[in-house]
């Protein structure tokens, strides 16, 4: 199976080649908080 020419890893830019899963997290964490969307609905 081959990746589409259209898929978005835009996301991934400021993840480093062969981190691991704790530093992915952690990016996208980051992301999140800087944008103000924590993913977590308030009660």
């Amino acid at each position: 199976m081959s990746e589409t020419d259209d898929a978005d890893y835009e996301h991934l830019d400021d993840v480093e080649d062969g981190c691991g899963c704790a530093e992915v997290w952690e990016t996208m964490s980051e992301h999140r908080e800087s944008s103000g969307d924590a993913g977590v609905a308030d009660d």
